[in-house]
């Protein structure tokens, strides 16, 4: 038997989470050490209201059955309980009896905050204590992480970004990659790094998207303090966090929430509703009330006891439809006869309101890849209430432009202008991410035509017509020195490339954009307002020249952009100026330095009084070849159009 009833839970907790408003069961539900009466130990409370007995098994007891019983709450469906002696690191599962057909199954623990090392499943009984300091970084948060300020993600995944070839080419742990990392995002300029999914996973070959411990962080590269240190060194570099979630499905695997006391606790009772068939995994129950009550807490965990700057939200498309990935007569209509999830999406909006209520400054993202209206707008307007979402379709219109022979991009001209008919409608990330260059898709250097130096122009071209574009921006690793290789999650990337001029060149241009990006206003005041963006000529596909202009909230602050989306040099090409004066040129993606041939401007052009395409001035530019050109104002002072 468990020494005493010992309840961590006020009614007030039992209240709450039985109505699913319940932020921060983290503290009141799991393992938590605690003293009783001068004894130190265990106090343990779980949620299986189908259970009949409820006891902890583990080491401590020699996985003993029955040894050490947990009480029943009443009839909220909690068991609880205290055990003396047992101490940080211990290992444990709750061995559930349920009262359907006499089903017995040994759970790890939903609210546990560290497991054993896959593929061991026990949870560990772990203090989360650790000493942050980052308070400078939590202060300025909120200005940082503004819809105004730059935000340049670079996007990883934890354990193939660099190994130690000494030690069995294994992965980084996370104390060593704090320094090395914030080292190389800082010397190219990106403001935040987003994990793949970080969260306890049994297969690593999931990335980390099927989760089974949504409070643990994956032991496979230390405990939870040196989670904690990676991300305080990261803060105290001046670097964001962003952590990716995955409340639309979770794997049924024995240990974890699938049947958990022998009823369909945590997924929904309707194989319509709870079984996922692209993944072969579970679908949360987003209508019952506990179950919303956990993963509110889930997301609440990780931006409070790890001090996350944002949380992106994994496939919100297949949350928000009930007939996702199913063919007729495979899925069930709501109460309204329509195919919108209306339990997921309330549990979204309210996910948002709560998160931004609770966490002053923090960014929500949804990776959503359809055309649902106002994904990233306030609830009280009819959104979803997000921060920002992925935006896939120019992801995916972009790439496919990119991917056609130069010769033959005159006849698409619209797939890389279609976006401005939309670009404000969210606030939008532009994602060129993980999922762009696997299951054979190849990487992101392979899928540009032409011989090798062509695709090295276009991908650095690629990049620059990106980062004048209005909206967040995100790159996955190794896409940045264009890795020949398509990622592999078990190898590292492959570092050794960057010795050569042409991969050190582009990754050099991607320091240069993100520097640019940062620095001037006018590349990220307007990435989520319209008056941030305008046209000088779209319309100029015969030669596949893109011309815009990017600005920021002050009249004279002003970026000009010119593409050419061919390898053919165009000179004496007029573009139309907003103001007079000389134009220096602040980047040429085909500059020596980058791996180009260094055709370009001398360092800037003075504009002609002449009117051209709307403008007073016209500049006469020469347009590198697969290459972008920008230009500013020298004299901002000068009277703007």
């Amino acid at each position: 038997m468990n020494d005493q009833q010992v309840s961590l839970l006020t009614n007030d907790d039992i209240y709450l989470f039985n109505e699913g408003t319940h932020l921060r069961l983290y503290d009141h539900l799991g393992s938590h050490l605690t003293n009783v009466d001068g004894r130190s130990g265990v106090a343990f409370a779980v949620w299986a209201p189908d259970a009949t007995d409820v006891s902890l098994v583990g080491d401590f007891n020699g996985w003993s059955k029955g040894a050490n019983r947990l009480s029943a709450r009443a009839s909220s469906g909690i068991w609880e309980g205290f055990i003396s002696g047992m101490v940080h690191g211990d290992t444990y599962k709750y061995h559930i009896v349920s009262r359907h057909d006499g089903y017995t199954v040994d759970k790890a623990d939903p609210y546990a905050v560290f497991a054993e090392m896959p593929p061991k499943t026990a949870s560990k009984v772990w203090s989360l204590d650790y000493e942050w300091g980052d308070a400078e970084w939590m202060a300025s948060r909120p200005q940082r992480q503004a819809l105004d300020k730059p935000a340049a993600i670079y996007e990883m995944h934890f354990g193939s970004w660099r190994h130690v070839p000494e030690e069995g080419d294994r992965s980084l742990t996370y104390r060593e990659m704090a320094k090395p990392l914030a080292e190389y995002l800082k010397r190219l300029g990106f403001t935040h790094v987003e994990f793949l999914p970080l969260m306890e996973h049994p297969f690593a070959g999931s990335w980390g998207y099927q989760t089974t411990g949504y409070f643990a962080a994956t032991s496979r590269f230390g405990t939870p303090q040196d989670l904690m240190y990676l991300i305080d060194y990261l803060h105290q570099q001046g670097i964001g966090v962003i952590l990716d979630w995955v409340p639309s499905h979770f794997p049924a695997d024995e240990h974890g929430l699938g049947y958990f006391d022998g009823s369909h606790l945590y997924e929904h009772s309707f194989r319509e509703k709870g079984f996922h068939p692209d993944w072969g995994s579970l679908i949360f129950n987003y209508g019952r009330n506990e179950v919303r009550s956990f993963l509110l807490s889930s997301a609440c965990f990780w931006l409070d006891k790890y001090h996350v700057d944002g949380i992106r939200v994994d496939a919100v498309a297949s949350m928000l439809y009930l007939d996702y990935s199913r063919k007729a007569g495979e899925w069930m209509p709501n109460q309204y006869g329509g195919r919108e999830n209306l339990e997921a999406i309330d549990f979204l909006r309210r996910l948002n309101e709560d998160t931004h209520r609770e966490f002053e400054g923090v960014l929500m993202i949804a990776e959503e890849s359809t055309a649902w209206p106002m994904v990233s707008k306030p609830t009280y307007i009819g959104g979803l209430g997000f921060s920002l979402k992925w935006d896939m379709g120019w992801m995916h219109d972009t790439l496919q432009y990119m991917q056609r022979e130069p010769i033959h991009r005159r006849h698409h001209q619209g797939e890389i202008t279609f976006r401005q008919l939309y670009a404000y409608n969210e606030n939008f990330v532009m994602p060129l991410s993980h999922d762009e260059v696997v299951h054979g898709k190849g990487s992101m250097i392979g899928k540009m035509p032409g011989d090798d130096w062509q695709k090295f122009a276009n991908l650095r071209l690629l990049y620059s017509y990106m980062t004048g574009q209005p909206g967040k921006k995100m790159l996955f690793m190794g896409d940045e020195f264009g890795q020949w290789a398509e990622w592999n999650h078990d190898e590292s990337l492959e570092w050794h490339l960057t010795q050569y001029d042409t991969h050190r060149g582009l990754q050099t241009l991607v320091g240069d954009l993100n520097e640019l990006y940062q620095k001037l206003p006018a590349l990220h005041e307007g990435d989520a307002d319209p008056f941030g963006f305008q046209w000088i000529d779209a319309n100029d596909g015969e030669r596949s020249v893109l011309t815009w202009l990017r600005k920021g909230r002050d009249e004279n602050d002003v970026v000009l952009m010119a593409c050419n989306f061919t390898p053919v040099p165009r000179y004496n090409y007029r573009v139309g100026a907003p103001m007079p004066g000389r134009w220096q040129e602040i980047l040429n993606s085909d500059a020596e330095a980058y791996g180009g041939g260094g055709i370009g401007n001398y360092g800037g052009v003075d504009a002609s009084p002449v009117q051209y395409q709307g403008h007073r001035w016209s500049l006469m530019l020469t347009l590198p070849p697969l290459a972008v050109v920008m230009f500013k104002p020298e004299d901002a002072g000068r009277p703007a159009d």
